[in-house]
Parts: C-alpha cells; sequence; structure tokens
C-alpha cells in the first residue's frame, strides 16, 4: 500500500513546519492553514515585513501591480505573483515559488519552489517543494453532490471535509490542462501526462499516462 502521511510525501516545511508537524496526514492541515496563516501575519517572523494589514512578505518578493492579495497570506523571500492572479487568503506560500498569470488561489499551501504559473486553480490544497502544475489544470475542491471528499484508496478515506482539493508530494509535475478532482493525492517525483483527469492516489516517482496506466519513472 502507498504511505500518504505527510512525512512520506513532504521533505521540508519552510515556514509552515510547525503545522505541519502536527498533523499525521496532510489532508488534516487544511481546516487549520487560515488560523495559522493569520498567526503568522499577527507574529511577524523574522526576515519579513508587513505589505499591508494582513499580508506578510520575505525579501526580494515580487508581485505585478495588477495582482490581488487578500490577507491572511504570507509570502516567502524570493516569490513571484504575476499579472492578474488572485490570492483569496488563507494562504502560504514558500521561497522562491510563482504564482502566475490569471492563476487563483486560496486555503492553500505552496512550499518552497512550488509554481502554479498559467491559468491555475488551486484551493483547499497543498503544493510541495518544486512541485509545478502545468498551464490550466485545477485542483478542483468541491463535489458536485457537496457532499465530504473521499480518498479513493484500497479502503476509503471519509476525510470528513467539504472541501478539499489536491495533496502534491515534493518535485510532482503535473501536465497541461489535467484536471486533480477532490481528494487527489500525487506522490514525490510522479510526473502526470497532459490532459488527465486524476482521482484518486498515484505512486511516488511513476509516470501518470493516463488515469489506469501508470508506469515507474526511471
Amino acid at each position: 500500500m502507498i504511505s500518504i502521511t505527510t512525512a512520506d510525501l513532504f521533505d521540508g516545511y519552510g515556514i509552515a513546519e510547525q503545522l505541519f508537524r502536527e498533523c499525521l496526514y496532510p489532508w488534516q492541515i487544511i481546516p487549520l492553514i487560515r488560523e495559522y496563516a493569520m498567526r503568522l501575519t499577527e507574529n511577524m517572523p523574522e526576515g519579513y515585513v508587513r505589505l499591508c494589514e494582513g499580508v506578510i512578505v520575505g525579501d526580494n518578493v515580487r508581485i505585478d501591480k495588477s495582482a490581488t492579495v487578500i490577507g491572511p497570506t504570507v509570502i516567502g523571500a524570493d516569490s513571484e505573483i504575476r499579472p492578474g492572479a488572485y490570492i483569496r487568503g488563507g494562504v502560504i506560500i514558500g521561497k522562491r515559488c510563482v504564482v502566475g498569470n490569471s492563476s487563483e488561489v486560496k486555503n492553500a499551501i505552496l512550499l518552497d519552489g512550488a509554481q502554479i504559473p498559467h491559468f491555475n486553480y488551486v484551493g483547499d490544497s497543498i503544493l510541495g517543494n518544486r512541485a509545478h502544475l502545468g498551464a490550466g489544470a485545477i485542483c478542483s475542491n468541491l463535489k458536485s453532490d457537496k457532499s465530504s471528499v473521499v480518498i479513493h484508496a484500497k479502503s476509503n478515506i471519509d476525510t470528513g471535509l467539504r472541501k478539499l482539493g489536491a495533496i502534491l508530494g515534493d518535485g510532482a509535475e503535473i501536465g497541461c490542462g489535467c484536471v486533480l478532482n477532490p481528494g487527489t493525492i500525487v506522490g514525490k517525483g510522479c510526473a502526470v501526462y497532459p490532459l488527465t483527469s486524476l482521482c484518486g492516489i498515484y505512486p511516488p516517482n511513476s509516470i501518470v499516462k493516463s488515469k489506469n496506466n501508470i508506469v515507474e519513472r526511471e
């Protein structure tokens, strides 16, 4: 069985370390993100400055004038928020991250080096260190019947969460136009072909050519 604990998916947690270490499974982090981000903005860590009420940023953060950033939001050093980006609050962005043109983020964590550069939606999700979404990839976070999100494994896991997007391990690569259905978990170093609809758990160091065609990554 593929392990899906927090420690199995991420090697480092950056400024959110305390939050990650409190939760055995990553989806347990989701309902805690907003409050944790708020505490960080109220008790500003060393190396951050207050951009405006509820928003703190590290050194050399670049935010385009057409971007919208709503608190509580934390943006780490050397990250870039590009034109038209919409950060809706309850967001923790690590160092050297990219939130690109027309991408939308809410109640989510992007660990160091994560990139959502073109027309992406990331809601109620966690992207691991150096994880990358191709253009137009979407983390869907709400089931059509509004029931709680179930993670589909050998034994299905009812998370009890009405909203849960995707959990991407460190170095995961998601191809252009993919849809990650609610509760999708992608392991470390997993690469997904473009235009794939994902649902369930995908193993680390694998290549997902389609939902049912998964091979080991050489």
